[in-house]
């Protein structure tokens, strides 16, 4: 796994137009790899602020490119995991999550809007999981009122999936309740995938009934709007304040109760991702005066992501949660080892005076090797 990581970053790098700016692109990430929630430019120990604040603002490299880059790579290890007897489930996770703001963006006021009391921006995010893979694979902005729903906008995303993901896998959406709209739930089924969403409570059906007026479990019914029949399940939550929750959802396929309730409940896998790529790798820390910037911060902070899950995989030996610290720090070190060198002699350098005046004296040899 660390071959594809490594891989990634080199041709990253290729990328980069000057020596400058690759040594640039080394300590953003080196920044985002720390995975301690804020990797502002500032705090950077190996290039000044206004260096890496130009290098995401102004410098002339192709984040299209980039995206590109990623993507290739995440793909061919997406379809790593084909097998030659049966098509393997492929789920497409739809959601939307805010990355929250305050203050003046001039550049991109535009999209900072309000939805659900949060201020910010606002991602609809397509997160893949297939076998052992979790990888984010698109966005786009939601800009409020009177533009495109996140609904609509996850409908785009869905649509923009590259045609080999159809071909090899079971590829089923799973999504929450803002995604059950008609629109969304005709889209994927015009596309021939199949989806599994969260619905709403007072969802009405063809005879005027409300979801919470059935009593059995995986009931085909017929909501109000749609031109074909639904299966409706529902399970109990348990959230933060230890109370359960009842969550009702449907799904475009005939299945069993039992297995739409449990795709139903792996919906959430989306939620722990999103605090991971918050709180560990900084992707709502933005804090970029041009749009381009902003793009550029959100784009580094997934590939930073997804270079630490592929070290994590490298050295899985259970099935526990991932300690992202440790394996972002795994990464960096067997990546960029120069990187790490350097930040360590820097250490030294600052703290000489105490090191001699508990009677250490550092020297170094460059060894040939």
């Amino acid at each position: 796994m660390l071959t594809y990581a490594q891989g990634l970053v080199y041709n990253l790098l290729e990328l980069m137009p000057t020596s400058y700016q690759k040594e640039n692109l080394e300590a953003m990430l080196g920044l985002f790899l720390e995975a301690q929630g804020h990797p502002l430019p500032e705090h950077s120990k190996t290039k000044s602020a206004s260096a890496l604040s130009r290098f995401l603002n102004i410098n002339p490299w192709s984040t299209r490119d980039m995206i590109r880059i990623v993507r290739d790579h995440a793909l061919k290890q997406v379809l790593s995991e084909r097998m030659v007897s049966r098509k393997p489930f492929l789920q497409v996770l739809v959601d939307l999550t805010t990355l929250e703001k305050c203050g003046k963006f001039k550049e991109f006021e535009h999209l900072i809007s309000v939805y659900n009391g949060k201020r910010g921006l606002h991602l609809v995010v397509v997160y893949l999981v297939v076998g052992r893979w979790r990888i984010p694979w698109s966005f786009r902005v939601w800009r409020g009122k009177g533009t495109s729903s996140p609904a609509q906008l996850g409908l785009k995303l869905v649509k923009r999936l590259p045609q080999e993901l159809k071909l090899n896998f079971d590829v089923i959406i799973l999504a929450d309740t803002a995604f059950s709209s008609m629109e969304f739930l005709h889209g994927v089924r015009k596309l021939k995938y199949h989806a599994i969403t969260g619905v709403p409570v007072n969802r009405k059906l063809t005879d005027g009934r409300a979801l919470k007026h059935l009593h059995k479990q995986g009931q085909q019914v017929r909501l109000f709007g749609l031109n074909f029949p639904v299966i409706v399940c529902w399970y109990y939550l348990k959230r933060s304040n230890g109370k359960m929750e009842k969550r009702y959802v449907l799904s475009t396929r005939r299945l069993k109760a039992s297995t739409i309730k449990s795709w139903g409940k792996r919906r959430w896998q989306i939620e722990g991702w999103f605090k991971t790529a918050k709180h560990r790798f900084g992707l709502h820390r933005f804090g970029q005066g041009t749009l381009l910037g902003m793009y550029r911060w959100l784009i580094l902070s997934l590939t930073a992501y997804l270079i630490a899950h592929w070290t994590y995989l490298l050295n899985r030996i259970s099935r526990e949660a991932p300690d992202w610290g440790e394996a972002a720090q795994t990464a960096l070190e067997s990546i960029f080892p120069h990187f790490v060198m350097s930040l360590i002699l820097l250490s030294i350098q600052r703290l000489t005076s105490l090191i001699l005046s508990c009677g250490f004296d550092i020297h170094f040899f460059r060894c040939k090797i």
